[in-house]
């Protein structure tokens, strides 16, 4: 069985959308796990994702406080088919962000980031494939 992982990240709502797009939220209803790399804002989209989604992971970011804080952590990790998956907010600048994060994970196959609102999409020497899904509500030099 293949499983439907949604990767999502940045999200800021309500500070730079009142909601998710509706597409995004098609994509939460058909995925076995959502993934979410932190800024949620809002406690409030923690509690909507985690009611529709089957399985839920996600950690917080720069700009997530207080309950998020409590609720979520600062690194998750989930394996998924034999996918060691790491979930984080920050790596750091774009250079050198591959070798960097191959030393801080070396025991996981796939790392999803957030932060940059970019998408990324790289594998480093040690074949750590690092994801940042972009953010769905904020685009910033997107590169498509």
């Amino acid at each position: 069985m293949v499983t439907r992982l949604l990767m999502v990240a940045d999200t800021h709502v309500p500070k730079r959308a009142r909601d998710l797009p509706a597409e995004v939220w098609r994509e939460v209803q058909s995925a076995d796990l959502v993934i979410h790399a932190g800024d949620w804002v809002d406690e409030r989209l923690l509690d909507e994702l985690a009611a529709r989604a089957r399985r839920l992971v996600g950690v917080w970011g720069n700009n997530d406080h207080g309950a998020l804080r409590e609720r979520l952590p600062e690194v998750a990790r989930v394996e998924i088919e034999g996918l060691r998956i790491a979930v984080v907010h920050e790596t750091g600048v774009a250079k050198g962000r591959e070798e960097r994060c191959s030393a801080w994970f070396p025991d996981v196959d796939v790392l999803v980031f957030g932060h940059s609102h970019i998408p990324w999409d790289t594998t480093s020497h040690t074949g750590l494939k690092l994801l940042n899904p972009g953010s769905p509500t904020d685009r910033r030099r997107q590169p498509h």
